[in-house]
């Protein structure tokens, strides 16, 4: 019997998240507050990540909102 493997989420660091979302880290964080972007996870003492598939369902959700403009 072949026990499954868990997969690691694919995480996304702070330096990549600024790259794919045209937001400074400030309004990213008052988003995060208003719950209306996916919240960070504390992976280390200094160090923050999102998760690559909260990201990317929020940045399609964007995409497909500008349709209802």
């Amino acid at each position: 019997m072949h026990d499954k493997i868990p997969t690691c989420p694919s995480l996304i660091r702070a330096e990549e998240l600024l790259t794919l979302v045209p937001y400074s880290q400030n309004h990213i964080r008052r988003l995060e507050a208003a719950g209306t972007f996916p919240k960070r996870l504390r992976i280390g003492a200094n160090r923050v990540a999102w998760l690559r598939d909260e990201v990317n369902d929020w940045l399609s959700s964007k995409m497909e909102g500008r349709d209802d403009e």
